[in-house]
């Protein structure tokens, strides 16, 4: 379903379900400037779905309204990101009661800003705006960040409170070169002991590697899927 935020509930969904019925469901957060429908996305869902996973993606609301006027705008700020994300989270309980979706676990995995907004909803600095969902909160296994934004767009400290202050198994998908916390950056950093970043040879925000590299994007998004895959096998 999608709707314009202008003549539409101020909460409406758009999101695409892909994959059959999975004890894993993964909810796949887009980034700052691409929908859910950017290569990146449809490329990393179907690469998850290929390994059983079932994969509930969406649009946020901004999003919604750049898809339906063409008008590109800037993210909303994080309030009104994590009231939509738990609107999802409750779309996502309709679902389980139609039995479309019916999981044993929740994987929240979010690409840079939609990352970032997994850890922030699933920390133990987020109040619940919406406390029917907390049977799916439940679910909520673990955490994946592909190219976390460490650092602000403008600079300045790097954002690790959703991090730090999270309980979940977390998995950090990095590019080497990521402008937003690179190679040299991360390690200097106290993630905490339930957060593992995973590095990816040359790549950048998205893990595109230079050509020059010898590495390819859909290697580097294979090598991620692995990694992916393997964190998930380990959370109970």
């Amino acid at each position: 379903m999608s709707c314009s935020p202008d003549n539409a509930p101020m909460l409406a969904i758009d999101y695409l379900l892909q994959g059959p019925i999975s004890d894993t469901l993964i909810i796949f957060a887009h980034g700052a400037g691409a929908n859910m429908h950017h290569e990146y996305m449809v490329s990393m869902t179907d690469k998850l779905v290929a390994q059983g996973y079932q994969v509930y993606r969406f649009n946020f609301l901004y999003m919604q309204a750049n898809m339906q006027d063409g008008k590109r705008r800037p993210p909303d700020r994080a309030p009104k990101l994590l009231v939509h994300y738990e609107q999802v989270l409750m779309d996502v309980q309709q679902k389980m009661a139609l039995g479309l979706i019916n999981c044993q676990r929740i994987i929240l995995m979010g690409k840079s800003m939609g990352g970032r907004m997994s850890a922030i909803l699933t920390s133990s600095d987020h109040q619940l705006q919406q406390p029917l969902i907390a049977s799916v909160i439940d679910k909520i296994a673990a955490v994946v960040c592909l190219g976390y934004p460490f650092i602000p767009l403008k600079g300045g400290e790097p954002r690790l409170a959703p991090i730090q202050h999270n309980a979940h198994p977390m998995l950090i998908v990095q590019g080497e070169r990521d402008k937003f916390g690179n190679l040299q950056q991360v390690p200097t950093w106290d993630l905490g002991e339930h957060a593992e970043v995973c590095w990816i040879g040359d790549g950048d925000h998205s893990l595109q590697p230079r050509k020059s590299s010898g590495y390819t994007l859909d290697g580097n998004l294979n090598i991620a899927i692995n990694h992916i895959s393997q964190f998930i096998a380990r959370v109970d």
